[in-house]
């Protein structure tokens, strides 16, 4: 198979380069040699496109097992490549949770034949409960160097400080969305003037900024590599800034949609902007653009949350947290670009995820080609989830998805 891409802007984390030629022979892509007499497979005009190396989501979720309602390996795999994501890191909250070698090799053989490639994260602790420990060099041996309760914090600091021991044997990474859930309890929405006005109990900023202090200087007491997921709050943006000039080994992420929301959007209760951590103030907002830009923060994820209509349909006190977040992530992309710049989005989505999963991939092997001008209507019948918990669902959107590559497998997501 020999692909052309005509005229294509390969974007980086420097610049947007102009158009070139690049040619895709089935295993990795390359500036073609116009001196080189070759016919293609296929070739596409990719004059008004713009592509960069292939996505990677560190979190997301797939209901499978257990939750298949939500979201099955199928599904969630045709989302990810409907997106434009070539990897994605799965969170172990299933039921059972991913806490054994037969749930691993489940996920592994399942999904083996899938377009975009499954990253499994396996529990840190059984049940994503906090509290007894998996097996977790069982799990190491079945492949998985990524641990951590997913969308539950390791709050328990003996727990926390015994796994970055634990992790420490083959060099793995502690993911964790870092919060105090006592300090959160009861709440649903980020406390401020709004949870006053909408008279709904709020979770104060402090319960992510305590959470993340004590977890950075844990870290700092053991050793380790650890990674904040979904950070939200400016004072937990200057903690995690002060421990990488500290030199620990600490990353962090952020969901896009923290970009495209504040706490100020949940006056009208829409339970599809029930997220945790919860959207915050605009301050909070200006910070995180801050730790973007200064490398604070490495990456931006998805945080896709499936839920079912009845764990929505509700009273917004208890309607379920989450948001589908994968086939919006592009038109996101493309509202935050004037502010942000295509680069340093690229640079969130590709290189910074690679230097959080210390990929040691040289080959430029894949691809995502999308136009971000292209309209389309985001419904029942484009979207690709089980789930349709998106406050974007039945509007139209703008950036879609045309071409992917990842390794040796090409798809043609829209025509």
């Amino acid at each position: 198979m020999a692909i052309l891409f005509k005229s294509l802007r390969l974007i980086d984390a420097e610049t947007i380069h102009p158009p070139k030629d690049y040619m895709y022979d089935g295993e990795q892509i390359q500036v073609l040699n116009p001196k080189i007499d070759k016919e293609f497979d296929e070739e596409f005009d990719c004059a008004d496109l713009l592509a960069s190396k292939g996505w990677i989501d560190l979190r997301c979720m797939c209901g499978e097992p257990g939750l298949e309602f939500k979201e099955s390996i199928e599904s969630l795999g045709a989302v990810l490549q409907e997106s434009g994501f070539c990897k994605g890191v799965l969170m172990p909250n299933t039921e059972p949770s991913i806490q054994s070698k037969n749930e691993v090799q489940f996920l592994k053989n399942r999904s083996q034949n899938l377009f975009s490639d499954f990253l499994i994260q396996g529990a840190a602790t059984k049940n994503n409960e906090g509290e007894d420990f998996t097996e977790i060099l069982d799990l190491h041996n079945e492949g998985v160097t990524i641990f951590g309760d997913g969308i539950k914090p390791l709050s328990n600091p003996d727990r926390l400080l015994k796994v970055l021991q634990y992790l420490q044997k083959f060099d793995g990474t502690l993911f964790d969305q870092s919060y105090d859930p006592l300090i959160a309890l009861f709440g649903h929405v980020h406390e401020g003037t709004t949870s006053t006005i909408i008279g709904v109990k709020g979770i104060p900023s402090l319960s992510e900024e305590l959470a993340v202090r004590r977890n950075v200087e844990i870290l700092r007491y053991t050793g380790g590599r650890m990674h904040f997921q979904t950070i939200s709050t400016k004072g937990a943006v200057d903690i995690i800034r002060e421990a990488k000039k500290d030199g620990l080994n600490v990353t962090a992420d952020i969901s896009i949609f923290q970009l495209m929301f504040s706490d100020e959007d949940l006056i009208d209760f829409d339970t599809n902007l029930k997220v945790m951590p919860p959207f915050r103030s605009k301050s909070d907002r200006e910070a995180l653009i801050g730790g973007l830009k200064d490398g604070t923060i490495d990456a931006i994820v998805s945080n896709h949350q499936p839920q079912d209509k009845d764990s929505k349909h509700m009273e917004f006190d208890l309607a379920s947290f989450g948001m589908i977040g994968l086939q919006t992530f592009l038109p996101a992309m493309v509202k935050l670009s004037l502010e942000l710049t295509w680069p340093l989005l690229i640079q969130k989505i590709t290189s910074g995820p690679e230097r959080v999963l210390r990929s040691k991939e040289t080959k430029f092997n894949t691809l995502t080609v999308f136009d971000p001008e292209l309209d389309w209507d985001y419904n029942l019948s484009s979207n690709k989830s089980n789930s349709s918990n998106s406050p974007w669902f039945d509007q139209k959107l703008t950036g879609k998805v045309k071409y992917v590559v990842n390794g040796a497998k090409f798809v043609k997501i829209h025509e």
